[in-house]
């Protein structure tokens, strides 16, 4: 029983080499060519540097979300009907907010009718603000909400692959 995985409460400690693969043969040996001389300077080692090119392998959580998703079983589609959720209540919140700017001018130039009587440039003030602003109001919400939506989908992706 004197096993050097044992501690002394009695508890075996795990193999450190299990799971881990098989150390690879050591190379051949190689013939080297003769020392150079003292004159001769020594050309400078050069340190080796290890490249991995393969990530490290995936959690199985990551395996099994991808599964659920696959065969669409309940928790992968409650997984799609959150990211659906979460979609909607954007587009719905940012849909709220144009619809409040657009609907205060109506009531911004009842309350003060000396704005409607103002020019900008030549051009009344009320042609400007419903003839031109609402279409940078819109570009800006619709670039807005693309930026938001990606977000959450990377967030979904993110929590499906870790």
């Amino acid at each position: 029983m004197g096993d050097s995985t044992e501690r002394p409460d009695g508890i075996r400690e795990p193999d450190p080499t299990l799971g881990k693969p098989a150390r690879p043969a050591p190379p051949p040996m190689v013939q080297r060519s003769p020392e150079p001389r003292s004159s001769e300077a020594r050309p400078p080692r050069i340190r080796r540097q290890r490249v991995v090119l393969a990530e490290p392998s995936r959690a199985s959580n990551s395996l099994r979300a991808r599964v659920e998703l696959e065969q669409q079983t309940s928790w992968g589609e409650l997984l799609i009907k959150d990211l659906i959720k979460v979609q909607l209540r954007t587009g719905v919140l940012l849909a709220l907010l144009v619809v409040l700017v657009l609907g205060a001018l109506p009531v911004l130039f009842f309350a003060a009718p000396s704005l409607a009587e103002a020019r900008l440039a030549g051009i009344p003030l009320p042609w400007l603000l419903f003839g031109v602003a609402p279409f940078p109001l819109m570009f800006g919400v619709g670039l807005w909400y693309n930026r938001l939506a990606e977000r959450h989908e990377r967030d979904f992706v993110n929590m499906i692959e870790n």
